[in-house]
């Protein structure tokens, strides 16, 4: 049996989880066997079905509306044990690398996050996973009895894959660890770098909080979320949810955006994972250019209005 974690947040499914279920679809078939999910306060856990799981295991309890890794490594560990599971998915998602050692302890299982596509041998079980910062791909060999992986964003695709589904409540000793949490913050009506195809982020080019203006109009017109480097959520131009790079939020998106962003190193290896990278940028040495599929040497306050309008106008013909 392959079990999958899916993540959603206030009910809903994000895509991610769309996206593990469909991966678990595939390496069930590779070894001859069903898929699994794991949801915690699902809404409607029977959309599963669409990718590919035939049973769902959804856990309700208020107590688990806001993330807690050592709760729900345990609630994933329990129904891996419960369904016997060989495999155990997760994605590569900032929660899920939380819980993704946790579960592999608690199943003595080994783990290889970063996973990229099904694996290339079930005996012995060899996945290819990205390393240093996305620069390099290696092939693991995973010989526990139980293999935990953790699967890369936008690495595999959503697949659908209609399935009858069986959907059951279930219930796991539920351990909250040492962890308070005090409060969360949620931003609203807005994409989330996590589940966005296209991230619009700027830096110290845009010289003030009072410009981002330019970024949220090209970001709401290309449906992305925005994001910033680290200085400016240091300065406090912008909140530090939107923190993208090694030290920040990791970003795969399938398109990002860089708007008065020199590139720095700690930046790059957190947004390298990204399909398709476009730089705008007054300086024509700046080290983004060199990672950069397209580039634009401008001023931005000239040219990302211009490019707003286009993508405005050619929305408006293909609408």
């Amino acid at each position: 049996m392959v079990l999958v974690y899916t993540e959603s947040e206030g009910g809903k499914f994000k895509k991610i989880a769309h996206e593990a279920v469909s991966y678990a679809k595939g390496v069930a078939d590779m070894l001859g066997t069903g898929v699994t999910a794991v949801s915690i306060n699902a809404t409607d856990a029977s959309e599963l079905g669409t990718f590919g799981a035939s049973k769902v295991l959804n856990l309700e309890n208020d107590t688990l509306n806001n993330f807690n890794a050592e709760a729900y490594a345990g609630i994933v560990s329990e129904a891996a044990k419960a369904e016997g599971a060989q495999v155990v998915i997760l994605t590569s998602s900032a929660n899920s690398k939380f819980i993704a050692p946790l579960v592999a302890v608690n199943l003595n299982a080994g783990y290889v996050a970063n996973v990229t596509e099904l694996p290339g041998s079930a005996s012995p079980f060899t996945v290819k996973h990205s390393v240093f910062t996305n620069k390099a791909f290696a092939n693991t060999e995973i010989n526990t009895d139980v293999k935990v992986i953790g699967l890369a964003k936008n690495t595999y695709g959503v697949n659908e894959n209609p399935t009858t589904t069986e959907v059951s409540s279930f219930s796991a000793e539920i351990s909250m660890g040492g962890n308070e949490l005090v409060s969360v913050d949620k931003a609203s009506d807005k994409v989330t770098i996590a589940d966005a195809e296209i991230v619009v982020s700027a830096g110290r080019g845009m010289k003030g909080p009072e410009n981002w203006g330019l970024i949220e109009e090209l970001a709401e017109t290309l449906g992305a979320a925005t994001a910033c480097s680290k200085p400016v959520s240091d300065m406090g131009w912008r909140p530090h949810s939107e923190h993208v790079g090694q030290t920040g939020k990791p970003v795969a998106s399938n398109l990002y955006i860089a708007i008065g962003i020199s590139g720095a190193i700690q930046h790059l290896a957190g947004i390298n994972a990204s399909k398709v990278k476009v730089v705008i940028n007054n300086d024509p040495e700046a080290p983004f250019f060199k990672a950069a599929d397209y580039g634009i040497v401008g001023d931005a306050f000239e040219v990302v209005p211009q490019l707003t309008e286009k993508l405005k106008a050619f929305k408006a013909q293909n609408a």
